[in-house]
């Protein structure tokens, strides 16, 4: 018996995407031929097949124009022309539904894999089926993709109820679900998917698979891992911008020492006086002890800007670091939203490099706490403009 994780989830509903009007990066384009189109019809033209009758009866019944429906259903819904994509309503009614519906990974059943077949002919068969298992949801495109890295559905329907107030057929998920016996509230909708996932499971059985819970569209993760995963992808984020912050502040300080002008011409005008029983120059007390400074903080300015310098671009370099792990974790969470898996392996990886971020942080840290605990404003503009008296001064 062979193991295969099921994915039943809601998707985004993108018709061009479906029929590959919109080619993403991801699909083969070699492979587009073996999809299999069950279902392809304009929306607006399956809205008035749906609904056009029920307006036509309700406004025979209107005495008032101003309570007739003037123009059609969908655009007295959602205001607008029908559209490829999913609208909702002021009332939240979606102009249609999408289900995404896949079985195993792209490890066990991908492309190239013995399996790859397998379970595109058990998503045939399911979705066979569909559309006589659940007569209140019209389907006016469905799309098996053949092309990507693991075959799966895209099944597109508009719901159907039927009301006494109002227009008598009208769009209504939750009235649709209650006639095909799934009664009312908000778990309906999460019954519906159970049965629909038994369905499922019965074919995968007569094909020799063993199905796995669904993931819908966390993968292979649990829902706590999931959690965590993108707990630490938002913390991570937002030290890396803190980070940044520090970096700017650290670069900004540096570019004011650089732009300072060094008084080190002081020095020419300090008065020298020549000693009437010896060569030797002699100077106030006070302008020693202002050389004598100076010459002690350009000892320490030559042995600490090289060392600052370099901690800056190791900052700098660490900051680019982060917002490429940043990009990594973001683009990988996006990856959990979509039917494709996310291995627990490549979780490991991804906690390890979550790791090694943190001990980056500590490493920041010293480098900040090392920076702050030398006064270098005054040592790197002497360095700048004395570099060359430096040695004499020695």
């Amino acid at each position: 018996m062979k193991y295969k994780r099921i994915s039943f989830g809601q998707g985004k509903g993108s018709i061009t995407h479906n029929n590959r009007t919109f080619i993403a990066n991801n699909v083969d384009r070699n492979r587009i031929a073996d999809n299999i189109t069950f279902i392809s019809k304009p929306v607006g033209e399956v809205y008035e097949e749906l609904f056009g009758g029920a307006v036509e009866r309700y406004n025979s019944r209107q005495k008032r124009n101003a309570r007739k429906i003037h123009g059609t259903y969908y655009e007295h819904l959602f205001h607008c022309k029908p559209s490829n994509s999913v609208i909702t309503a002021s009332d939240k009614r979606k102009s249609f539904y999408e289900d995404i519906v896949q079985i195993g990974k792209m490890e066990d059943s991908g492309y190239g894999t013995e399996d790859f077949q397998l379970v595109a002919d058990c998503l045939k068969e399911y979705m066979n089926g569909f559309q006589t298992r659940n007569p209140n949801f019209h389907v006016f495109n469905a799309v098996l993709h053949m092309d990507e890295a693991t075959p799966h559905l895209h099944i597109d329907y508009i719901s159907i109820g039927h009301y006494k107030r109002g227009m008598d057929t009208q769009n209504g998920i939750a009235q649709a679900l209650k006639e095909m016996g799934y009664g009312e509230g908000k778990q309906a909708i999460a019954r519906w998917r159970e049965k629909e996932v038994e369905v499922l499971n019965e074919i995968c059985h007569r094909h020799g698979i063993e199905p796995l819970s669904p993931k819908k569209a966390r993968g292979t993760l649990e829902v706590s891992e999931y959690k965590e995963q993108r707990r630490k992808a938002e913390q991570l984020a937002v030290e890396n911008e803190k980070s940044q912050s520090e970096l700017d502040a650290l670069n900004g300080e540096l570019k004011s020492a650089a732009e300072k002008k060094v008084k080190i011409v002081e020095i020419d005008s300090i008065e020298k006086k020549k000693s009437r029983f010896s060569k030797k120059i002699s100077v106030s007390e006070e302008d020693f002890e202002n050389l004598a400074d100076l010459a002690k903080k350009q000892v320490a300015s030559v042995k600490n800007t090289k060392k600052l310098k370099s901690e800056n671009a190791e900052l700098s370099q660490k900051v680019t670091d982060l917002e490429v792990q940043v990009k990594f974790l973001t683009a990988e969470l996006d990856k959990y939203r979509q039917p494709a898996t996310f291995s627990r392996e490549r979780l490991k990886k991804s906690a390890e490099k979550v790791s090694e971020l943190e001990q980056l942080k500590s490493k920041y840290r010293k480098a900040m706490d090392f920076i702050n605990s030398c006064a270098l404003a005054t040592e790197f503009e002497v360095f700048q403009h004395t570099t060359v008296r430096g040695s004499h001064l020695e």
